[in-house]
């Protein structure tokens, strides 16, 4: 019975830093319809920059991590204004092949400023601080985090469901050519929405970085757990993402107790199952044509 305990635990905690890494892309391809490739490398330079800040200023980083989320931001804003808008059609490939080029770009660039050595962010005494529950001993950090994403995306939820900026999101996502009539510039939607998207990226993969280590050449799997988050939890709703974090989460966690050299594959199996078998999601909606 513990045991259970301890994995659900587990994954519930770990499943929050999951959904995190799927809300990013979940948004832009709710909002625009695209992949961004490089969603995981903007995860990891997040990490990388905040060890750089960390480096330069001698206060602890878990100040420093709203800064590097601002600078997240504004390179999402510029991204998307400057170069994706700009390239944006009916036909999805264009803006795919140029974010799978900034990949590619933004990981050689990782390699060459900071090598391929792994590297984790200190965060001192919170890293192993824990506290126990009805026998459990559970980790600061990790519930930290759990509690940060949940927050995330409950503010998020209020932002799209009881603001006017939310409801001209929900709009572009619903139909992006028909809002223009209605005065909305989609492709400032755009632009927040891949700034929001890169924010929450740099987030995620600063705490990652808190949690274990990464190297530049970390960014494809971030990005793979991120896709196996949006198609196991399914389009139509942040909650989704959330879901499908917890249950990939649980799966990983499971599959690592029980099989520690082939933990992931557990993982994809899932993925492949929920291609198979309901192909939406947990919460997605089923698209007819």
């Amino acid at each position: 019975m513990s045991t259970a305990i301890e994995i659900l635990m587990n994954g519930l905690f770990l499943g929050g830093l999951y959904a995190l890494f799927g809300l990013g892309l979940s948004l832009i391809f709710g909002v625009m319809r695209i992949a961004n490739i490089a969603h995981g490398e903007l995860a990891i330079a997040g990490a990388l920059v905040l060890f750089t800040l960390s480096a330069a200023w001698p206060v602890s980083p878990l100040l420093l991590m709203p800064l590097v989320c601002a600078g997240a931001f504004a390179f999402g804003w510029l991204l998307q204004t400057q170069l994706l808008n700009r390239v944006l059609s009916p036909d999805p490939m264009p803006a795919l092949l140029v974010t799978f080029g900034l990949s590619v770009v933004m990981q050689n660039a990782m390699v060459g400023l900071y090598g391929a050595n792994s590297r984790s962010i200190d965060l001192g005494a919170v890293k192993t601080a824990n506290l126990t529950i009805a026998g459990q001993t559970i980790g600061w950090l990790p519930l930290g985090i759990f509690l940060l994403s949940l927050s995330l995306f409950g503010g998020l939820h209020l932002i799209l469901s009881k603001t006017r900026l939310g409801r001209a999101v929900r709009a572009t996502s619903d139909d992006a050519e028909t809002v223009a009539l209605f005065a909305i510039r989609r492709r400032r939607i755009f632009a927040i929405a891949m700034a929001v998207s890169a924010a929450c990226a740099a987030l995620a993969g600063m705490l990652l970085a808190s949690r274990s280590s990464i190297t530049p050449f970390s960014g494809a799997e971030r990005l793979l757990i991120a896709f196996e988050v949006i198609v196991i939890g399914g389009l139509g709703s942040i909650w989704a993402s959330y879901l499908g974090g917890i249950a990939l989460a649980l799966v990983h966690v499971a599959g690592f107790y029980f099989d520690p050299a082939s933990g992931l594959l557990y993982g994809h199996l899932l993925l492949l199952v929920f291609l198979l078998i309901r192909p939406q999601g947990l919460a997605g909606k089923v698209v007819t044509r």
